[in-house]
Order: C-alpha cells, then sequence, then structure tokens
C-alpha cells in the first residue's frame, strides 16, 4: 500500500484526566465506574452512541451466568448490572445466574453507572491512534470525532477496545487465533417480534429439533450452520444470537464490513425459516439487526502472566486474582467442521471438561499488565492468555468484573509519584475490590 505523510501541524490537547478508558462494552464501563469511585479523573471513550457494546448496540440477548452453579462469583460493579437488569425484567426470575437482556434497559443501567461515579464519557469518539513517550510509556491518544483530531493526555490508559488497539498500537507483544492463524467467527445478532409466546415457551424446541429441520430441508442454503442462540427479550419478542460468519478479523475493516452484509442476509433467511418451520414465528417480524458485529476474538495482549488451559483445568487460584470466572471454554465452529455442525455431529462445548457446581478458576492481576508498557492495563476479551481460556473469559459477565479490577488498579497507579501498573500493590487492589462487594476467596501465596 502506498504511505501518506501527515503534515505536522499541532492539535488541541486535553491532559486534564488521570485515567483515560477506551471502549464502552462491560469492561469499560466498569473500568470507568471503578476508577472514578476512587477519586481519579476519569474519561471514557466509546465509538458508538451508546454504552454496554455487545449487550446493547450488538443485541447479544442473553448473559451468560455470573455463578458457579451454587453461587454468584462474579460480584462488585458487575452485580450491580447484573441485578439492575433483572428486576427491569417482569419475567426474569431474580434468582438466576445468567438471564436475558433488555438492551434498551442496559444502556440506560451503563449511563447511569458510569456518570453516577463520576466519570465523563465521549460518545461517537473513535481511537485513531497512539503517541508513545519512549519506550513503553503512553503519552497521548490520538481521539477523532466530529470536532476533528484531539489529543489527549492521562497519567494511565485502560485498553478496553476487545482487540487490545491501545496496547498494541503502542508495541504490547500479542497473539491471535490459533496456531493457523484462524479466528472464532462472528455472529450478527438480531430481534425478531410478533412471536407468539405460548407457542414459543411451549411448543417445538427451537434447538435442536427446529434447527434441524430447517437445515435437513435444504431450502436455506444462506443458514450457515445450527447455532441457534435465542431469548425472550421483552412482550412478543425474541432476541437471537444465531448464525456464523468465518473469515472475519476486526482488525480489518474490509472483512468486517463484508460479515455485516453478510450477517443480515443469514437473519432473514432464519426469520422466513423460522416462520415456516415454527409456528410461534408464522408472523414473525425482523425488528432489527445489530448495528455491531459480535466478534469473539482477535488479539491475545502478552502480559505478566498468561492464563493457560491448565489452570483452568486445574481450577487454580492466585494470591493476585482479581476475578473469577466459572464460564466453560465455548470454541465456535471452525470452518473445517461447518459440515459436522450442519450435520448435528458437532458438540462444540464438550471440547474440554466442564466444571462441576461450586467450581471456578482465579484470574491474576498479572494478566491485566501487558509486558513492555508501564502505564497501559487491559481488560475484556484481550487479557493475557492462551486460546481455550479466551473462549471462556470473553463473555460479558467476566470482563465486568476484569473492568472493575483493572479501573481500581488504573486509579491506584494515578496516584503513585511514578506511574507504573506492574508495581501496584495487589493486597490492596484485592481489598478493595472485596471492600466493594467483590468475590475473591483467600489464597496462600504458594499456589501462585
Amino acid at each position: 500500500m502506498a504511505t501518506f505523510t501527515l503534515r505536522e501541524r499541532p492539535l488541541p490537547l486535553d491532559d486534564s484526566w488521570d485515567v483515560i478508558v477506551v471502549g464502552g462494552g462491560p469492561a469499560g464501563c466498569t473500568a470507568a465506574a471503578a476508577a472514578a469511585r476512587e477519586g481519579a479523573r476519569t474519561l471514557l471513550v466509546e465509538a458508538t452512541g451508546c454504552l454496554g457494546g455487545m449487550g446493547t448496540a450488538g443485541l447479544v440477548p442473553a448473559w451468560m451466568t455470573f455463578g458457579d452453579q451454587e453461587k454468584q462469583v462474579v460480584r462488585g460493579l458487575a452485580e450491580r448490572v447484573f441485578t439492575a437488569c433483572k428486576q427491569g425484567m417482569p419475567h426474569v426470575a431474580p434468582e438466576v445466574q445468567g438471564s436475558p437482556i433488555d438492551g434498551e434497559l442496559l444502556k440506560r443501567i451503563y449511563d447511569d453507572l458510569v456518570t453516577g461515579a463520576g466519570a465523563c464519557v465521549l460518545f461517537n469518539t473513535a481511537l485513531a491512534a497512539v503517541e508513545m513517550d519512549g519506550p513503553g510509556t503512553v503519552s497521548a491518544l490520538l481521539l477523532a470525532n466530529k470536532a476533528g483530531l484531539t489529543a489527549y493526555r492521562a497519567k494511565v490508559y485502560v485498553d478496553c477496545t476487545g482487540d487490545g488497539d491501545v496496547a498494541a498500537w503502542a508495541g504490547a507483544e500479542f497473539a491471535k487465533g490459533d496456531e493457523h492463524g484462524e479466528l472464532m467467527p462472528a455472529t450478527l445478532c438480531f430481534v425478531l417480534t410478533n412471536v407468539d409466546e405460548y407457542a414459543y415457551r411451549y411448543g417445538a424446541r427451537l434447538w435442536p429439533d427446529t434447527i434441524t429441520a430447517i437445515m435437513k430441508s435444504g431450502r436455506y442454503p444462506e443458514i450457515p450452520d445450527m447455532h441457534l442462540c435465542n431469548d425472550l427479550i421483552g412482550p412478543r419478542t425474541v432476541g437471537f444470537n444465531a448464525g456464523h460468519v468465518w473469515d472475519v478479523d476486526n482488525t480489518e475493516p474490509e472483512s468486517v464490513s463484508k460479515a455485516l452484509v453478510q450477517g443480515r442476509k443469514i437473519a432473514k433467511a432464519l426469520r422466513d425459516a423460522l416462520a415456516e418451520m415454527h409456528p410461534a414465528f408464522a408472523n414473525a417480524f425482523l425488528a432489527s439487526t445489530a448495528s455491531l458485529l459480535g466478534i469473539r476474538e482477535t488479539r491475545r495482549i502478552i502480559g505478566d502472566y498468561v492464563l493457560n488451559i491448565n489452570d483452568f483445568l486445574a481450577r487454580r487460584s492466585f494470591p493476585d486474582e482479581v476475578c473469577r470466572n466459572a464460564y466453560p471454554v465455548d470454541i465456535h465452529t471452525a470452518k473445517n467442521e461447518i459440515a459436522a455442525s450442519r450435520a448435528g455431529q458437532l458438540d462444540v462445548m464438550a471440547r474440554y471438561e466442564n466444571y462441576q457446581k461450586g467450581e471456578s478458576h482465579g484470574i491474576p492481576y498479572r494478566c491485566l499488565t501487558p509486558k513492555g508498557l508501564s502505564n497501559v492495563l487491559v481488560a475484556g476479551r484481550s487479557i493475557s492468555c492462551d486460546r481455550p481460556v479466551q473462549s471462556s473469559i470473553r463473555v460479558m459477565s467476566v470482563c465486568l468484573g476484569l473492568g472493575e479490577a483493572a479501573g481500581l488498579a488504573a486509579a491506584l497507579t494515578a496516584a503513585q509519584p511514578v506511574q507504573d501498573v506492574h508495581t501496584v500493590d495487589t493486597a490492596t487492589l484485592r481489598r478493595r475490590l472485596c471492600e466493594e462487594g467483590g468475590y475473591l476467596p483467600e489464597v496462600a501465596a504458594v499456589t501462585a
């Protein structure tokens, strides 16, 4: 590709911040709220017009579990968000550990969480570049919005972009995909309305019965496989996390653009197939497809510790852990598994041993600290881990917990005379998380 050299010119600079969080998904919201709660002057930068990421703009219809089948293990700000969401949905039992999502309600919950803690939000603002003050230290972020390019400076930056953009552009090492570079497929979620609730609740099962019939009919070639997660998100309204699009890399805009077009075709095909095959959807209306493509993985930033599948299988705890997780390994269908999926012969949740009741593992703070960067933290699905573990910790519930830990650590770092995220006192960090309702069992140092 040809190159273009920018003309040297001054940019407006806002250097009034202690902490800048980039990305307003679940991790970004709790990171900003936690940092501001600690008294740090905090700015949250979000590329879209709402907070919440995949749970709002992405139309993901349900939370994955916050618990270990016995108790809730992702607590603190995560529990506050989850509880508020359930309380606003009368058809959801208060005791469940995973439930449907009303995306419009969730937008307001995140707005209140972040602004109520004292953080400021910049919507419709994209990260354009990362400026360095020598190796390892970010000096400013260049942000792009209707004001043009503006430089923003903080003492500490929290990367909640999902793709590790801040850390990667600052020079951090990262891994990506499997050993061949293949990434999990993407999904464009959608919403159907005018659904017969009685037939939906008590009729034939959508998965596997109805989707199997659709696959066998051969009349809907646009539908790629058996993936058909769905939840009643409101009166006569069902949200779908369904269908897959392969060869999508969220760090390559061209592939995302093509996938959005394909995803909308899949949503229409699924609406038509369900209308034919299931009485609940005979008069269903395709009300909306998501404005954000559902991306499951891209970069995994290499940190001071790489959480691995052996840690997961051993249910390992760490003396510096800042979050717990009980969600299973969930690596979606690879390209070479499409035929098996269409034939109903693939169970992606059986790739690794699943946890039993009461079991979970810890996520250490060291997974949030990128090697070689002094004033950057990472939270969300791009933390330091191997691919199987990433497929587990990427869910929104865990991202909420990781974000709170990163935001609190950022505030502690900003208060230091010299900002270095690697020197945070993790005992203090864990104590504050627990004081704010976190669940972090005591761990002996010898298990590190």
